[in-house]
């Protein structure tokens, strides 16, 4: 299930890792009270030239041309616990090829790319999800569109220290919990059009930048790194994923109906662990 996408976050997780290292010396200092000077030295080093070659070589990018929108904090109010909502309108939806996240100064840039399938439908296609932020950084939502286009929109947001911040549970804990999940269907009568449903992942995501309380080692790298979400038989999106979303994966997304309205959300975290969930409506 790996993809290009994810060749490019193993190699950009090396190039960076220098980059990572003094973000995790600051990190803990930048969260209570960042300096200016802390503020602005990750933003020194221009990033997404290599990233952008690295995932779309010299194609073009057209950027804020109304063709999506990205909604995300100005500052963080937990640099572990970023939200992010991505929204393709309907007049875009039937053009809508793959939606991917990147978080330029993360060690992983690349959070998620979702592609999306027949059941995700022709009104506005949204995603939310929260993710890791270890320095201030911009965040970039890129669409790709059936005929090959890319289009881009961007927001700064102000973070610092998510990717090394320490897990909510101890490791015995959460692989306690490790692949519960829980699916919900919201606003089930809202449009003839779109639906809303939101998927939750217990897992802790590690990010390989952890470290163990109690041992002083540093928590291998284990997160999920791939899901589908299907209605019936047709697909809405298949999600490949990173170290970037945050721990316990929480995805809120929207949908076309249709005469077979279960959701089924299969998902895969990188040690192979398969986790799956369903959701079938009343009266169906």
């Amino acid at each position: 299930m790996r993809t290009k996408n994810t060749r490019v976050r193993t190699r950009l997780l090396g190039v960076l890792t220098i980059v990572c290292a003094a973000a995790m010396a600051m990190g803990s200092l930048a969260i209570v009270t960042p300096s200016p000077s802390v503020a602005q030295a990750p933003l020194d080093d221009d990033v997404w030239p290599g990233i952008r070659k690295e995932l779309y070589a010299a194609r073009p990018i057209a950027e804020d041309d109304g063709t999506l929108t990205l909604e995300a904090p100005v500052r963080a109010d937990d640099a572990a616990v970023v939200p992010i909502t991505m929204r393709v309108p309907a007049s875009m939806a039937a053009q809508a090829k793959a939606l991917t996240l990147v978080i330029e100064k993360n060690p992983m840039p690349v959070a998620a790319t979702f592609t999306y399938g027949p059941a995700a439908g022709n009104g506005e296609r949204m995603i939310s999800t929260r993710v890791r932020i270890d320095m201030y950084s911009n965040v970039r939502a890129i669409l790709e569109t059936t005929d090959g286009k890319l289009h881009m929109v961007t927001k700064f947001v102000k973070a610092a220290g998510g990717c090394s911040a320490p897990a909510l549970k101890d490791q015995e804990q959460a692989l306690a919990e490790l692949g519960k999940m829980k699916l919900r269907l919201h606003s089930q009568d809202q449009s003839p059009i779109v639906q809303e449903a939101q998927v939750m992942i217990r897992h802790p995501n590690y990010s390989g930048m952890q470290m163990n309380q109690l041992t002083g080692l540093y928590i291998p790298a284990k997160y999920v790194e791939a899901m589908e979400v299907k209605r019936g038989d047709e697909v809405v999106f298949t999600m490949s994923g990173g170290i970037s979303l945050s721990e316990n994966p929480n995805i809120r997304f929207t949908y076309a109906p249709g005469g077979d309205n279960e959701i089924v959300v299969t998902a895969k975290d990188t040690d192979g662990s398969v986790f799956t969930a369903r959701h079938t409506p009343k009266g169906s």
